[in-house]
């Protein structure tokens, strides 16, 4: 009897194009200059970052840009212990959902400067900037730890 294939090792590659479309093009001219906007939707006024330029829930657009925080509050995260190729980040590390002050939807995005072990849901954290930037979401190297008190659980309690 044959031994069952357990493992297989094959090269793989994903290409892909993404082009972006106004709010989003907007967006990321203004993280290039190290500011976050959103939009706002009309009708139930929530403010979406990255924008998608209409509601998901409503499906309006949306026109209002508001700028948004580059702090928040750790909502949901991950500890990744789990070493992959090409990896570049020291393991253990946390990717974490982030709710920037003053937007609806969180962003995901990196935890450092703490031990991994000190990540929670509450932790105020705030966003480290590259020195140069570009049109991109890694314009944003990670975030830390503000030292402010924890977010109550009230407060993001609806982004979980």
């Amino acid at each position: 009897m044959a031994e069952p294939v357990t493992r297989i090792s094959t090269p793989m590659r994903l290409e892909y194009r993404f082009t972006p479309g106004r709010a989003a093009s907007r967006f990321l001219r203004h993280v290039e200059q190290g500011e976050l906007l959103g939009q706002r939707c009309p009708n139930c006024r929530k403010v979406y970052i990255p924008p998608r330029g209409a509601c998901a829930a409503c499906g309006v657009p949306t026109d209002e840009e508001v700028r948004v925080a580059d702090k928040g509050t750790v909502t949901t995260f991950c500890v990744v212990n789990v070493p992959f190729y090409g990896q570049k980040i020291e393991i253990p590390y946390v990717s974490a959902t982030i709710l920037l002050d003053g937007a609806d939807i969180g962003i995901f995005h990196l935890v450092q400067e703490v031990p991994a072990e000190d990540v929670h849901m509450g932790m105020r954290v705030e966003a480290v900037w590259h020195d140069e930037r570009r049109p991109t979401l890694e314009s944003i190297s990670h975030f830390k730890p503000t030292g402010e008190p924890d977010a109550p659980f009230e407060s993001y309690k609806d982004y979980v």
